[in-house]
């Protein structure tokens, strides 16, 4: 008897954890989301089901929550891009240096994530050596700049994230056996036509889970936006945190994070049972 309860003696804690730590936060930001909308932090707030917070919500900051989703997606196949090809790198080109690079990747992480973006406020400035490279092959006009637009937020979500997506990948690449590349390259396949019809496929594991960890924090955040980006281009994080500690209205910042939760559970789903790797879930 004690032998088949011990599997569940050592699921407890992890439980506990979860519950404590998601179910009762998640529960308490539902209901946060019903509260009244004409309450306030002296008449105090009362859950009255009022669903029509999220069709407010929606209506008054959805152009920032697509935004905040279509950076997300941009910045997200730009770390699959950067990433594979750094992370196919480090798996079959490095050799004996290969531990070292991968403390290389790693190595961002033991610096402060703001301190990371805002030293790309230096690095994307106007008399930064980015804006002069530019502006000296004519891709960029003598007066124009790269900080404060959409491309310098994208730029920073993109190196924040880019560990995120290069670990995975390279876990999923190092497993691939390499007798099945040259096996393809045996029976005539070009190296491109090898990699789409044998590397590829057996590493989509890794790239669903590059994606998944990229695209999740990265529609969240407003930190790169905030530092990187316009005032005018707005994000839905930073319209949550605004509205929970600034104007205090409670309602609409639970129903846009409620919102925002589903947008991306969604998205999660369909992009999982699109490519293939239900075994993920």
């Amino acid at each position: 008897m004690r032998s088949r309860m011990l599997p569940y003696w050592l699921l407890l804690p992890a439980a506990l954890w979860l519950f404590l730590f998601f179910l009762i936060p998640f529960l308490s930001l539902v209901a946060t989301s019903l509260y009244d909308p004409d309450g306030s932090v002296l008449t105090g707030y009362h859950v009255t089901w009022h669903f029509a917070n999220f069709p407010d919500a929606i209506k008054a900051y959805g152009p920032h929550l697509w935004r905040s989703v279509w950076w997300a997606l941009i910045a997200t196949a730009l770390c699959l891009v950067f990433g594979y090809i750094l992370a196919y790198t480090i798996a079959f080109k490095t050799g004996r240096w290969k531990n070292l690079v991968l403390v290389m990747v790693v190595a961002p992480f033991f610096t402060s994530f703001l301190i990371r973006t805002d030293a790309w406020k230096l690095i994307l400035g106007d008399h930064g050596w980015v804006v002069h490279a530019l502006q000296s092959v004519h891709l960029l006009s003598q007066d124009g700049r790269i900080l404060a637009t959409p491309v310098a937020a994208i730029a920073g979500l993109t190196y924040n994230y880019l560990p995120f997506a290069i670990l995975p990948l390279y876990t999923s690449i190092e497993k691939v056996d390499r007798r099945l590349i040259e096996a393809a390259g045996d029976l005539y396949a070009s190296p491109f036509r090898a990699f789409l019809n044998v590397t590829l496929p057996l590493t989509m594991p890794g790239v669903v889970g590059a994606s998944l960890l990229t695209f999740i924090p990265a529609v969240g955040d407003y930190i790169n936006a905030q530092l990187l980006g316009s005032t005018n281009d707005r994000v839905i994080g930073a319209d949550i945190q605004s509205l929970f500690t600034t104007t205090q209205d409670y309602a609409a910042a639970g129903a846009l994070s409620v919102t925002l939760l589903v947008v991306v559970l969604a998205a999660t789903l369909i992009y999982v049972r699109k490519a293939g790797t239900e075994e993920l879930l």
